[in-house]
Order: C-alpha cells, then structure tokens, then sequence
C-alpha cells in the first residue's frame, strides 16, 4: 500500500462525548469557565437561500428549527451586553439577511458604538438589502465588518459544497461589497480540497485579484480558514490533562469570551447557547439571560475538540 495515501476516518465511538464529567477512558473532562464576555452571537434563524452539503447547522430554503427573532426580543440581549463591555455583535444563519429585522438590528447595534459582524454568503438576499446595507455602511463606516463564506478558492469545488453557480455569485456579492468601501472579511475552509494552507492563501489571492476584492489573503482574520466538522468522524476527548500537553489554555477557546442567542421553534422567548457551532444541542443551552449564561462549559461535543481546541478555530476574531 502506498504510505502516502489517505487513511479511511474511523467513525466516532458511541462512548465518547456522552458524559458532561468524565471522557470514555474515565479522566475528569476538560471545562472552560466562563472570561470576559467580548462577542455577542445573535442566531438570526436556520432559513438559507441554499442548502449546503455539510452545513453543520443544517440550515436549508426549510428548515426553521431556529426561528427568526424580533428587534424587540434581542434588544434586552444588547442591553445587557453592552453593560457588560462587549464590543462585537455578530449576526449568523442560516442566511441572516432573509431576517427582515437585521438591518434595524444592525442599526441599533452600530449606533450604540459598537461593532457588528454579518456572516452572509453574499447572495441573492442580501443583494436585495443593499439600499439598507450602503445607508449602514455611509453612516457607520468599518465598523459594519462583512465575512463572506468562500468555501474555497475555486468555483468546482465551492459549488459541489454550495451547489451550480453559487461561487460566481458569491464572487459578484464579494466584489459589490468592496466597491462600495466594506471592510471586508472572508471564510473558508482549511482541509477542503487537501492544499496545505500556503497553497490555499495562494488560491485565494488569485481570486480575490482577478475579481477585484481588496482582502488579505495571508491575514488571518482577514481570511479565516475554520477546521472541518463532522461530528461523526472520530476525534480525541479533551480531558483537563491536555490543556498542558497541548501547550493551550481554557481561556483561549471561543466558549472563554463569547455566547450566542437563538430562538427554537415553537419557543415563547430566546435562548443563550455556549457558542456558534451548538445551537441545537440541549446540553449546551445555558440561560435566558447573559448574567445566567455565564457559568462554566463543560467540552462535551466532537467540535469543542475537533474545531475549537484541536483545530484552533474560532468564530470571532
């Protein structure tokens, strides 16, 4: 057999990740408590204009299992985030631009001072928000941060993930934004392709030149590469033993500094969950209120190891 080749992903045993307190081989399971709370993440609702094939939200033109909040019932969420010093609000999807309150919940946002981020695929949707998007970005300048999903630097591969023509799409959304002066951000995907991250950043800054899109291929914020995430491929546990054989710490992991507010379907009022990447598990909801959400995370999920402390992935920069 060639030594080269790919090894087959082994597939996730049942026993791992199944108990808050202690990993499978019984050592006492890694937690992060809770640091000073720099992002506020507000889940604008699973509806997509696409349906990706490994969305780890599943988000699709169909699936509302996180239903769109209200202008009125995030704004206590803002309230208490900005008493508690957060300096960044980010808006996800799904698509948040089918959310017909996020340019008024962007609006509020940046006029009390702070910085909003937009994860958005620069589709459709939100072409059809530019008179709103270009009165935000007159109005309040860099500090409407846009990060557009790039899941790779050429168009076959992004539109096998994204589906036929979504990549010139993006492409053209991309370009729109930066003629009209966004501060621009953009996110793909680090092993998506088999590149090393040099060949990757290389792709990407032929792209971006070629469609006229003044981002920093080689900044890592300015180009965020996310690890990938399968929750069904196997993944080591984070027992409290690696945080010193992995030379990393609690206090760097995205759970450390961030929360995020969804609404589920059929609920009368938002949630907080721990972060981005687990809305729907129920052992990760944490409160209804940030003061309440702000207690210890134990890393029980196949992404706390494969995205946040294996992968080093974070969603805010």
């Amino acid at each position: 057999m060639n030594s080269l080749a790919p090894r087959p992903e082994t597939r996730l045993s049942p026993r791992k990740f199944s108990d808050p307190v202690v990993t499978a081989r019984g050592e006492p399971r890694a937690v992060v408590a809770p640091g000073k709370l720099r992002t506020l993440w507000i889940n604008t609702g699973t509806l997509c204009n696409i349906a990706c094939t490994s969305c780890y939200i599943e988000s699709s033109p169909r699936n509302d299992a996180l239903v769109y909040p209200t202008l009125p019932e995030i704004l206590p969420f803002l309230v208490e985030a900005r008493a508690m010093g957060v300096t960044q609000i980010g808006f996800t999807g799904g698509e948040p631009f089918l959310n017909r309150d996020l340019p008024a919940m962007l609006r509020v946002v940046l006029e009390a001072g702070l910085e909003a981020l937009v994860l958005t695929n620069a589709m459709k949707p939100m072409r059809n928000g530019a008179a709103a998007l270009l009165a935000l970005r007159a109005e309040h300048g860099s500090r409407l941060v846009m990060r557009v999903s790039l899941d790779h630097h050429g168009a076959a591969l992004h539109d096998l993930e994204r589906g036929a023509g979504s990549f010139v799409q993006a492409m053209e959304g991309l370009a729109w934004l930066a003629r009209h002066g966004f501060t621009l951000h953009v996110a793909g995907r680090a092993a998506f392709g088999g590149e090393s991250e040099a060949e990757l950043r290389a792709g990407y800054t032929r792209a971006f030149a070629e469609y006229g899109i003044p981002v920093d291929a080689a900044d890592p914020v300015a180009l965020m590469l996310f690890p990938e995430m399968d929750v069904g491929l196997d993944v080591p546990e984070i027992s409290t033993g690696c945080w010193d054989i992995l030379g990393k710490r609690p206090q760097q992991m995205m759970c450390a500094s961030s929360r995020m507010v969804v609404k589920r379907r059929g609920a009368a009022a938002p949630v907080v969950v721990a972060c981005t990447l687990l809305p729907h598990d129920p052992g990760f909801e944490l409160g209804r209120t940030l003061a309440e959400a702000a207690r210890p995370v134990a890393l029980n999920h196949p992404h706390c190891a494969r995205f946040c402390v294996l992968g080093g992935g974070a969603c805010a920069a």
